[in-house]
């Protein structure tokens, strides 16, 4: 199948899970990951309308940067994020995914500051509490988000979370599930800058019909889109 196919498929997917959860499909926006994919199978996304990018590192980013540039799209930071690596992440990104702690905050809001810039942030949270994935606790991530809505350059737009790993799906939902309970926690609190922390990105292309079903707004799509990473 071609790029195109695959991309099409996910559309049907993504507006078919999204009307079987009573929600409007154009709710649900698709950020293609396109960790490791040459910039020619990222221009030929792009040329088909999939202008929501996400890059794990920032290497990634700035081997393909020059090569898109012409190009109109958002790329977002959607893996770990090193402290000595913002500068060069604010100078390709719109969005930073992967925010697990007040350090990196901190550190993205004086970088912004000095670009002269808002930038939009997720608190990352780690919802499944396994070892391997990244991102803040259910119970201490409030906190993150109130730190994140008060500082002067961010604009926290919501919640960030990689799905467990796990062959049960009601194991996979809980994880998402738990999201959104959180994200209605932030929203409701009044703390300032988090009224308009809406947003949910979580769902893969192997799990976004359950993702979808909990109430992702952005779903990461890699494989189902480009097929299985190159070596």
């Amino acid at each position: 199948m071609t790029l195109q196919d695959n991309l099409s498929a996910i559309r049907t997917r993504v507006d078919r899970a999204a009307r079987d959860a009573g929600r409007n499909p154009a709710e649900v926006q698709i950020l293609l990951a396109v960790k490791t994919q040459p910039a020619e199978s990222i221009r030929a996304a792009i040329a088909a309308g999939y202008t929501l990018l996400g890059h794990n590192r920032v290497q990634e980013i700035r081997a393909t940067a020059k090569e898109l540039g012409d190009l109109d799209h958002q790329m977002h930071m959607i893996g770990h994020l090193q402290s000595n690596k913002v500068s060069q992440a604010l100078r390709h990104v719109t969005c930073v995914q992967s925010v697990a702690g007040t350090r990196l905050a901190d550190r993205l809001d004086r970088a912004a500051q000095a670009r002269g810039q808002a930038l939009e942030v997720f608190v990352q949270v780690n919802t499944s509490g396994e070892d391997s994935k990244g991102g803040v606790g259910p119970q201490e991530a409030p906190a993150l988000c109130t730190h994140v809505g008060a500082l002067e350059h961010l604009r926290l737009r919501g919640l960030m979370t990689i799905g467990a790993n796990s062959p049960d799906p009601e194991v996979v939902r809980a994880s998402y599930t738990d999201l959104a309970k959180v994200r209605d926690a932030v929203v409701g609190s009044g703390a300032p800058g988090t009224d308009r922390a809406t947003e949910l990105s979580m769902g893969m292309s192997s799990d976004l019909e359950i993702a979808i079903a909990a109430g992702a707004t952005m779903v990461r799509i890699g494989t189902g889109a480009f097929g299985e990473r190159p070596a």
